[in-house]
């Protein structure tokens, strides 16, 4: 049976590695990749940050379309803050592995920031591949 992957993506460098490392998984486990972005949404997006948001993932989806890898890219506006999304579209799409992207940070920044790999690390339902670019 085909493994679903999913790519927490937001065009970052630590999300590019993620995407590599899952379109390396895919080729050599014939697996699909869900690549996601999420956006909270709302009158605080910025109309820029929703088109950055789409061209980083038109280039995600052109890269696996070149590796001819089965691929669906998603933008999540639903309310939710990204870690939230993530782990929620993985549980109702049945994903089998969440690969994201991880960037240091200090205490301070993820105290103040909140960690969004974090969240997905500790509440998703299936094994999570962090990726350190």
């Amino acid at each position: 049976m085909q493994k679903k992957y999913l790519v927490a993506y937001n065009g970052s460098k630590a999300a590019k590695a993620a995407l590599a490392l899952a379109k390396h998984q895919a080729l050599i486990r014939g697996s699909h990749i869900d690549v996601a972005t999420s956006m909270e949404g709302g009158p605080k997006e910025k109309p820029e940050a929703i088109s950055e948001a789409n061209f980083a993932l038109e280039e995600a989806g052109n890269e696996l379309k070149a590796a001819n890898v089965s691929y669906k890219i998603h933008q999540l506006v639903r309310g939710l803050s990204p870690g939230e999304d993530i782990v929620k579209f993985a549980a109702d799409n049945d994903v089998d592995f969440i690969f994201v992207g991880i960037e240091k940070k200090s205490r301070t920044q993820k105290i103040i920031l909140g960690s969004t790999a974090q969240y997905i690390i500790l509440k998703a339902g299936c094994p999570v591949v962090t990726v350190k670019p």
